[in-house]
């Protein structure tokens, strides 16, 4: 049977197969074959279009049984392909979604197709590839190409280790949003947006700083919360991107901030993500604050400018890794001065200022929430134990991977910079 005889969904499937599985010095060729069999009929690309859709629903249905996310996949798209590629993932990802009421997805996962912005945009599946080529510009073998491409690296993406219910599962018990949340949340988001927006570093490090002493009294009520309620909320655990260059310090930043917020992080270098682990409030808390101090250590490390040896050489990269490094150990002492301040004022009683967390809402002010018989300090204990518990169950066999540095004035450029703008203490090591 001719490629033109063949059946559409047939002749789709043999493609993808044959490009998964060539070698890496035989791709190219592999490639340009499979791609020019798809696209050699303008008559057939309809059915190409909708085979193609078909196709990727069950790739992509495999991607979330094997642990992966809508964020995590356009992710690899990016490291691995390009652009038109990432935009081809999210249609894919929107394509699929299709399948999934909104009830049958967790809160994580709605937020992150919201982010991708990823919605069905096309009039119909066989519209969809020349509605997208005609977005593009593209004709139709370099998108055929594009798409065996996307297909192949996703189909070589091994399991990894779920962080949460993939669509129609159930999920492990978590707090629910209360009421306060939200206005807590935005002015958490607000003091951090006026701390990367400032010219003042001095405004900066107090915005910082009162940012992370509302997320250990937010982290706090919640532990209270739990402990007094019917039964104890789990640890849960997300994704966080940490891409080069300059990966090793960014994620030495994201353990300082997991740890001032009670959680651990896990590294996984070869996929470009970390996995926080924590309950669910210190999450959010984990991703809005390394999402701000990113942004400041990057516009920090972007003005101290590059650097050269005597001789000329350049030595910028060796500046800006001891810079981040330097920027990452400082923030790490910082946050948890704060976390300790606010911990130090809960356990004694004492409470937030006025219009900040530190109680439930009631629709008039914040009410103290009520302290176990046994104190503060054994409950936080007790969290803690049970994300140790979690990361053991989740990650049995990790090792520690320390993050070098070789630029002196890096280092101390890095470090007043983190005075300047935020804050947690530790060994320095990341696991993997």
């Amino acid at each position: 049977m001719t490629s033109t005889d063949q059946p559409v969904d047939e002749l789709l499937a043999e493609a993808v197969g044959r490009v998964v599985g060539a070698p890496a010095d035989g791709l190219e060729f592999v490639v340009d074959g499979a791609a020019s069999a798809l696209a050699a009929s303008a008559d057939r690309w309809p059915l190409v279009s909708r085979a193609l859709l078909g196709f990727a629903d069950r790739s992509v249905g495999r991607c979330w049984a094997a642990g992966w996310r809508p964020a995590d996949l356009v992710r690899v798209a990016r490291r691995e392909l390009g652009p038109v590629q990432v935009a081809l993932a999210v249609d894919l990802i929107a394509a699929e979604g299709r399948r999934h009421p909104a009830a049958a997805l967790d809160r994580r996962w709605q937020e992150q197709l919201r982010e991708l912005e990823a919605e069905p945009w096309w009039a119909s599946d066989e519209a969809y590839l020349q509605a997208f080529a005609d977005r593009h510009r593209m004709d139709r073998f370099a998108l055929a190409t594009a798409a065996l491409e996307l297909l192949r690296v996703w189909a070589l993406l091994p399991p990894v280790q779920p962080v949460g219910p993939a669509p129609g599962q159930s999920a492990p018990r978590v707090s629910a949003p209360r009421s306060g949340e939200p206005r807590m949340l935005g002015r958490i988001r607000a003091l951090l947006a006026k701390a990367e927006s400032t010219g003042f570093p001095d405004e900066a490090e107090a915005l910082t700083a009162k940012a992370q002493e509302l997320m250990a009294r937010h982290s706090i009520d919640e532990a209270l919360l739990s402990a007094g309620g019917p039964s104890a909320d789990q640890p849960a655990a997300l994704r966080i991107g940490v891409d080069n260059p300059y990966e090793g310090p960014k994620t030495m930043l994201l353990d300082a901030v997991a740890a001032a917020n009670r959680c651990r992080v896990v590294w996984a270098k070869e996929f470009g993500f970390c996995t926080v682990i924590g309950f669910d409030a210190d999450l959010d808390c984990v991703e809005l604050l390394y999402t701000s101090l990113l942004v400041q250590a990057t516009s920090a490390m972007q003005r101290a400018g590059s650097r050269k040896h005597k001789d000329g050489a350049a030595r910028t990269k060796a500046f800006r890794q001891s810079f981040l490094v330097a920027y990452a150990a400082r923030i790490r002492e910082r946050l948890a001065d704060a976390t300790e301040r606010a911990t130090e004022d809960a356990a004694a009683g004492r409470p937030a200022e006025p219009g900040e967390p530190g109680g439930v809402e009631d629709g008039g002010g914040a009410l103290p929430v009520p302290t176990p018989d046994g104190g503060l300090l054994p409950v936080l204990a007790a969290r803690a134990e049970a994300v140790d518990d979690a990361v053991g169950r989740m990650f049995p066999k990790l090792v520690s991977q320390r993050v070098r540095v070789s630029d002196g004035e890096g280092w101390v450029e890095g470090r007043a910079a983190a005075d300047r703008a935020t804050l947690h203490r530790g060994s320095g090591r990341i696991e993997r």
